[in-house]
Order: C-alpha cells, then structure tokens, then sequence
C-alpha cells in the first residue's frame, strides 16, 4: 500500500486519479504510458492489482522440456546444424498469447534456457501470436528470433481470424510435418474462452486449413484477498484530500462486487446497485467507471444491475481514455 499512498500524496489541485484495476505489465505497461504522456499531467496512473496469479511449476516443466527437445524447431539454418532437417521431435507450429500472466510464465522458462541455444530451440520461421501492443512488447523482450505477429488485434475473435489469414500465408514446410498440419500451442489461464480453438478448427474450414490448437495451463487465478481493503483506502484518502474527479478502470468481472462495495455502492438487503447510494457519495468527489470491453460490463450489468459510465470501443489504452474524454467532454 505504501506505493499506491505515495501516488496520491503526490496529486496536485488539477491532477485527477484514474484506479486501473490490474497489476501492472512488465517491462512496460501500456496503460501507464498512454495516461502519463496523452493527458499532460492530469490523469495520474495508479494500479490496484485484483487478481492473484500463480504458475503452475508443472506446465512450466513442460514448456522447458519441449523447448529444451526441440518441439518448436526444425528449419532454421541454426537448428539444422544440431538436428536433422526433418525434425521428428517438433511438435508445434507456433506459441499462441492471449495474456500477460502467460507471457510472464514464459519468460521464466526462456530465463532458465541455454541463449546460446536460442536460435536453435525456436524457428525463426514459426510465428508467435500475441492479442494488443502489451502482450507483443513483452513477447519481443523475450529475445526469440521468431517473429512476433498479431499486435494490431484486440481480442480472441481478431486474433483468430488473423492466424488464420496469416496461417494461409505460409510455406507448408512450415506448418506441416511429415504430411500433417503442426497445431499450435496455446498458453493459457485456467478461466478462459475458447473461441480461438473453436474457430481455428471449425468444421467451416476445408480440411486443408483446420489446425488444432493444443492449450497449456500455465497459470491459475484469483481475486487477492488485500485488493478491497487497498482499493477502500485509496478512495479514503482522495475523501481527505478532496479529490475532484477520480476514474476506475475495470478490466475483468473479478474484483467486481468487491469494487462496488468499495464504492460503498451496493444496497446491503439486494446486493444490487443503489443509485442513490452513489448519489450520496458524489459529494464527495464523482467517480466514473470504465469497462475494458462488453463482457465486463454485461457482467456488471446482469450481476449488479449497474451500468458503468464507459465502456471501451476497444481494448486498448486509446479505446478506454476516448471513452472517458467522449463521456467528460459529454459527447456521444
């Protein structure tokens, strides 16, 4: 708590709080740059992590040994030195990333690899797929020679049908070993959609096109116990200091409820939202709420019949900040 007090001890008159309620990406998080150089100064960045992420040693045991037995090379100059040409020991034809937890869990297992052996263990031919600039800058600071595709989508269904297109595009050298299609490796939390799987084996497809998505659990989830208690005491805090405008950026449906209730927004007999609840605690101080996307905010909806004040056009740094300009400026 002691960084998250700093923050707003730091505030000045004109400077407005927004609460983004994720852990913060390493090396870099996007949130925090786009806030830090977009709003000259006036919207300060605090992160309010509310998930708990914990790697599942036994996945990232996996992960090395099919690094370390050449499962994800087999055409490269460097792995052609060391391997036969025909690797019968590759197994994937590229690393799907929906999420920075799955990025984190494989930059510890790229750590504990040889780098001198780098190039060999990975094709520089074989794509790695990433949802968004955040997951794309930290798979690039993992130092593969493969190439890191898929920045410019926002979502499973995007991505999807970008691997597709993209999967279209490639030597069968590349997706294919001895006569059959290499599926793709899916690093993945124990909470997710499975519209990525479905899509890019759907019986739609010719056969020729259908590639099997094979998916790891590499790390499991869930709501940290201190999130409510932090959250609850920077909201204290910007009351004392009479903070004018603050906004919370919600990023899941976990940490939902406790959010609300934070908010001291929840009427204690329905556990449902009380507009006249947060009515009387707008004097002081308003607070908006922003939605990375639908599912989170139908979820708000159906479970708390709130509707948040913004919800992102896209799941992005610019789709959340011109949703929350577009609602303060009082445009549609």
């Amino acid at each position: 708590m002691d960084d998250l007090e700093h923050s707003l001890d730091s505030l000045s008159i004109d400077q407005s709080p927004i609460y983004l309620l994720k852990t913060r990406s390493s090396p870099s998080d996007a949130y925090e740059s786009h806030f830090t150089n977009t709003s000259s100064g006036k919207q300060v960045p605090i992160f309010v992590p509310v998930l708990e992420h914990v790697f599942r040693d036994d996945a990232l045991r996996t992960l090395r040994r099919h690094a370390e037995r050449f499962a994800f090379a087999g055409g490269s100059p460097a792995t052609k030195r060391q391997i036969a040409t025909n690797n019968p020991a590759k197994k994937y034809g590229g690393i799907i990333f929906t999420s920075q937890r799955a990025v984190d869990a494989f930059a510890i297992v790229v750590s504990k690899l040889d780098p001198s052996k780098l190039e060999a263990m990975f094709d520089k031919e074989m794509p790695l797929y990433v949802v968004g600039p955040a997951t794309a800058t930290g798979v690039k600071s993992l130092g593969l020679p493969c190439a890191v595709l898929g920045e410019e989508t926002g979502s499973g269904e995007v991505l999807a049908k970008f691997i597709l297109e993209h999967q279209r595009t490639l030597a069968r050298n590349v997706t294919h070993l001895e006569g059959r299609r290499l599926p793709l490796l899916f690093l993945v939390g124990e909470q997710r959609r499975d519209i990525i799987a479905k899509s890019l084996s759907a019986e739609t497809l010719p056969l020729s096109e259908r590639t099997q998505v094979i998916e790891l659990i590499v790390y499991e989830t869930g709501e940290m116990a201190t999130f409510e208690e932090s959250f609850s005491m920077l909201l204290q805090q910007a009351a004392k200091q009479k903070v004018k405008e603050q906004w919370v950026v919600v990023f899941s449906p976990q940490g939902c409820e406790a959010m609300l209730t934070s908010l001291k927004w929840l009427d204690e007999s329905t556990g449902r939202f009380s507009q006249a609840k947060r009515n009387a605690s707008q004097c002081k101080g308003w607070i908006g709420v922003a939605t990375i996307g639908p599912t989170t905010r139908d979820y708000l909806k159906g479970a708390f019949a709130f509707n948040p004040d913004v919800c992102a056009e896209s799941p992005t740094p610019v789709g959340v900040s011109e949703g929350i300009n577009r609602f303060s400026n009082g445009t549609p």
